[in-house]
């Protein structure tokens, strides 16, 4: 049964209220300043209107998160890793954000500096969670009536393959109007009810991040007013990885996460098939929710269909428990 706590629904409400309140404060800024989105000219044709439309909005979700995280971290001292993985990768993306502002093209922090970069704080996660004890790097198995289990030294390259994996594989599900939002959503909402099912402790500050994206996408949803930009599909990786870390739910990804995982696994099958026979490719284009758009999808049944999706994965990682 899970017992409500009232500090889960304050934190929602209050992390919406800040994320949505800055909307019309940030988004005239981020116009002023020229933080403005740059589309390639040889991807989706109908996403060239785009350009112009302000990125680095995840400010405002990293704003409404931190106010709140911080709020309830003296009560809920396990929320603190989450909270640094959070901000840590976010301060990455902020960084990839504002170099491609500056540059006026695509391309933002040079890639073996964003991947060092991630190393690097995943490395003072990994440091932390080996150092003290309130977290450990047990495993739980799914399907398994909650069985932990230990991996010994295979614990640590799982712990940085599955957060520098999920990092990027939400990164790249940033890519239609509403999509990251809207499926993060309920992966956050997923690990709300885990965290007050297994009385963990850490049930405000995921409550803090469906507030705050929920706040987010009333100028995210289609026509985006904003793009949540790395500066918050970074952030939300770094999440998602430290929430499932945190509760020893990091097989529990492959199940909710299963539509970063098929964003991520479409964009390296597609690379490689690409590579292997010198020019040929299985879809139309990666990550997959452009190749639904080649197949005349329009993006808002796009976001649906995903978010159906994962409300479903989502469910089965509850049976999974």
């Amino acid at each position: 049964m899970i017992m409500l706590d009232y500090n889960v629904i304050l934190a929602a409400f209050a992390a919406f209220a800040i994320s949505a309140v800055l909307g019309p404060f940030v988004i005239p800024v981020l116009k002023n300043l020229k933080m403005s989105q740059t589309e390639r000219t040889y991807g989706i044709q109908s996403h060239l209107k785009k350009a112009g439309t302000p990125t680095m909005g995840g400010i405002m979700i990293l704003a409404a998160f931190t106010v709140t995280g911080v709020i309830f971290l003296f009560r809920y001292p396990k929320t603190g890793p989450v909270l640094f993985l959070t901000l840590a990768f976010g301060l990455i993306g902020f960084i990839d954000d504002f170099l491609k502002v500056v540059r006026h093209n695509s391309d933002g922090l040079i890639a073996w500096q964003k991947l060092l970069l991630e190393i690097a704080v995943t490395a003072v996660f990994a440091f932390y969670v080996t150092r003290f004890p309130d977290i450990s790097l047990e495993l739980m198995i799914p399907f398994s009536g909650g069985r932990m289990v230990r991996i010994g030294f295979l614990a640590l390259p799982l712990l940085f393959f599955a957060v520098l994996g999920t990092v990027n594989a939400v990164n790249f599900t940033d890519g239609l109007d509403g999509l990251a939002s809207s499926v993060t959503i309920v992966v956050a909402l997923y690990f709300t009810v885990v965290s007050m099912l297994l009385k963990a402790g850490t049930a405000p500050i995921s409550a803090a991040v469906v507030g705050a994206l929920m706040g987010f996408l009333l100028y995210n949803a289609f026509p985006a007013k904003v793009f949540m930009g790395d500066t918050g599909s970074l952030a939300l990786g770094g999440f998602v990885a430290g929430m499932a870390y945190v509760l020893h739910m990091p097989l529990y990804i492959l199940i909710v996460g299963i539509i970063y995982l098929i964003e991520i696994l479409s964009v390296m099958i597609q690379v490689t098939y690409f590579k292997a026979t010198h020019g040929k490719r299985i879809f139309k284009m990666t990550p997959i929710h452009h190749h639904f758009e080649k197949c005349n999808w329009s993006e808002t049944r796009i976001v649906a269909v995903f978010t159906v999706i994962t409300a479903l994965a989502c469910l089965l990682g509850l049976i999974a428990l």
